[in-house]
């Protein structure tokens, strides 16, 4: 398959089955791109990893492409500005900041003793390293309102609580923070937070105003975020070295092990199991991921009607979760 063919079909795949609900201009952009052999070439000039088309498109909002005037309009500007595009992608990635995703890591965390030393891969800006500046409003099968302890926080988090009670929902005792990340983010870096907020689809309602003030927040923090690869077990091994005495290490995978090849998977599986079991401190492991990802939980999951991703905590089975945070269904006895 060429390139041009092969952007043609994941850009209409997009287009009929990612973009609709979610974003009208994404949609028209994608649909226009699957059938428009001139843009498929300039997208095809990206490397293979560099082609999705909300990093394309963020990349291009950024370089100010038209976000009126139809399709027509996109696709005179790609083309007139295709070197501008493969040079802004040999530097940008696609990458998720959304701090709504801590709204369900947070009963995962409550249930751990503290302090905790937070460790996040595939950290990004780290703005689910900082769970414990944010409010949260649980509503559904239970009401429950947490804040950080100097009060609500300008990040509020709205979360639907399903099925039965949550147990342990309370704000955790984090007293160190790290993270790992390809390409990290600096949350203080005016083009790194503009990047972050291009990110999100046009037509998300309030994604970009909490991604924002979730940035903010973070870029307060003295938040230690490492350029390197998660599924090294000497880049993590590191980090869980440099945790302070008298902690709990936490590492947390939030939404990472979908884009990480099956050898890297596996390889930081078998890290975070020697890390757990190891003599003297051990770790303990929250992740966020479809159901059918692997193999490694220690209660059983079907994959067949399951909502959401996963979450769980080594390896346990503690709920289904939206993968952004908009609800979380308990699961565990």
């Amino acid at each position: 398959m060429t390139a041009r063919d092969e952007v043609a079909e994941r850009y209409e795949r997009f287009a009929l089955v990612e973009a609709p609900g979610r974003s009208a201009l994404y949609a028209e952009w994608a649909s226009g791109v699957a059938t428009d052999a001139s843009a498929c070439d300039v997208i095809g000039r990206l490397p293979p990893d560099r082609r999705q088309p909300p990093l394309v498109f963020a990349l291009a909002r950024l370089r100010g492409a038209p976000e009126t005037g139809g399709y027509p309009e996109f696709a005179a500007w790609l083309v007139r500005h295709g070197d501008e595009l493969v040079a802004d992608a040999s530097v940008r990635s696609l990458q998720t900041n959304e701090p709504q995703r801590s709204a369900v890591l947070l009963p995962a965390l409550a249930a751990i003793e503290g302090p905790i030393a937070l460790i996040e891969l595939g950290a990004s800006a780290g703005l689910c390293l900082v769970p414990d500046r944010y409010s949260y409003r649980y509503g559904g099968a239970a009401d429950v309102r947490l804040d950080p302890a100097d009060g609500t926080s300008s990040v509020v988090l709205s979360c639907d609580l399903r099925g039965v009670r949550v147990p342990h929902l309370r704000m955790p005792e984090i007293v160190w923070r790290a993270g790992l990340d390809l390409r990290p983010l600096d949350s203080s870096d005016p083009a790194d937070r503009r990047f972050a907020t291009a990110l999100v689809w046009p037509g998300e309602t309030g994604r970009a105003e909490r991604i924002e003030a979730a940035l903010e927040i973070a870029s307060g923090e003295d938040l230690r975020i490492a350029a390197g690869d998660a599924t090294d077990p000497a880049a993590l091994a590191q980090l869980v070295d440099s945790a302070p005495s008298g902690t709990t290490i936490v590492v947390t995978t939030p939404g990472l092990l979908p884009h990480v090849p099956r050898t890297g998977r596996e390889r930081l599986f078998e890290t975070l199991a020697a890390l757990r079991g190891r003599d003297g401190r051990g770790v303990d492991w929250i992740s966020l991921d479809p159901p059918a990802l692997h193999d490694r939980w220690t209660t059983p999951v079907d994959p067949n009607g399951w909502p959401g991703f996963v979450l769980g905590l080594n390896g346990r089975v503690l709920a289904a979760a939206d993968p952004l945070g908009a609800w979380l269904e308990w699961r565990a006895g």
